[in-house]
């Protein structure tokens, strides 16, 4: 039995769906862990991680959605 190809569109939007799920999680873990220290210097590191993470994500979702 052969076994279909996915159109190469169809993986490209699962490829960034996987992506941004993966984002959404270390979102909310560094969300998480700045919650939770007070150290100035692991507050600033935190800070610098959310803003890259948020970068990210928003260019992820500029990306799904020229896809549309």
């Amino acid at each position: 039995m052969r076994q279909k190809k996915k159109d190469p569109l169809c993986q490209v939007r699962e490829q960034l769906e996987q992506e941004i799920e993966r984002l959404q999680q270390s979102l909310e873990t560094v969300n998480s862990n700045f919650d939770n220290v007070s150290d100035p210097d692991l507050v600033d590191s935190y800070i610098y991680e959310l803003n890259a993470l948020s970068f990210r994500y928003k260019y992820l979702l500029r990306q799904m959605r020229e896809l549309h």
